[in-house]
């Protein structure tokens, strides 16, 4: 695919993808969603890719939607030329498009994020498995104050990160907050200096994948972001069982505990293509 609102760089291992409109702040456009969720999907099944940051061009990281109609298209999910409404079941909010694409890959994703993020410049991070920001930096789900509501999975995601009683401040008066109020509540990791940033980023990037298995580093994040939402403990002890029983038998857990015994380093040569993208005890529905 030809990237135009975006670019990527692959280094050490590292995809570093950069929201790439700085004359424009980096807004969303449809554009950018088509290009972010092929450039993580091709991250995903690509080996020579062990993690992923995301960060913008120029002095913010994204300053929402794009405003602009002929730039943005139409971010809501349909398409204002067919001149009617369409079914509900077809309508795709474009910000959770990008929050699944993060959602589903495999690698861990860092969000460098630069300076301001609001709207879905924010809630498209939530995915991301850490987040870093540039320290006074302005944040906000502004939603409410346009007379719009919460998108890009953020109704599920947000709870999850901060907990329900600061989602629900944040969300529901839709003010501005600084990046510092972020870090306490614990939406982002850390705040760096604007420039060091993605330097921090990648440190923590290498830290993730220097020792560890590709397959069981990806099989982990799914558990972390999927046994949460289990019912009772029980359902995550199935999961578990068979996951390291797996890991142990057939995938990098083979040469993992024995180079242990032997004091040498593992091989870990488990092609991720090798291992399923979705597992019967985790059911993803359909929309609609």
């Amino acid at each position: 695919m030809d990237y135009q609102h975006i670019r990527t760089d692959l280094d050490e291992k590292i995809l570093t993808i950069t929201l790439n409109r700085p004359d424009r702040l980096n807004a969303f456009t449809l554009r950018m969603k088509d290009e972010l969720v092929h450039a993580f999907g091709e991250a995903d099944q690509n080996d020579a890719v062990r993690a992923v940051i995301v960060t913008g061009a120029g002095k913010v990281f994204c300053a929402g939607m794009e405003m602009q109609p002929e730039e943005g298209g139409n971010v809501f999910g349909y398409d204002e030329a067919e001149g009617m409404d369409p079914p509900l079941e077809q309508i795709r909010d474009s910000g959770g498009e990008v929050s699944l694409a993060i959602y589903n890959c495999r690698k861990p994703v860092i969000g460098a994020i630069n300076g301001a993020a609001v709207g879905v410049g924010i809630t498209m991070t939530l995915p991301m498995d850490i987040r870093l920001v540039a320290a006074n930096s302005k944040i906000g789900f502004v939603f409410t104050q346009r007379g719009l509501t919460p998108e890009a999975c953020s109704s599920w995601f947000l709870p999850r990160v901060v907990g329900i009683q600061k989602a629900m401040e944040w969300v529901i008066s839709g003010d501005i907050f600084m990046a510092e109020e972020g870090v306490e509540a614990g939406l982002f990791h850390s705040a760096h200096d604007k420039g060091e940033v993605v330097d921090v980023a990648r440190c923590i990037a290498r830290k993730m994948i220097a020792k560890s298995s590709p397959v069981a580093a990806a099989l982990a994040k799914q558990m972390l972001w999927r046994n949460p939402n289990f019912a009772h403990p029980m359902q995550a002890h199935a999961v578990e069982s068979k996951m390291i029983y797996w890991s142990n038998e057939f995938w990098d857990g083979r040469d993992g505990f024995t180079s242990f015994l032997e004091k040498r380093e593992p091989r870990f040569e488990t092609p991720l293509a090798d291992i399923p993208t979705q597992f019967d005890f985790w059911h993803e529905p359909e929309l609609g």
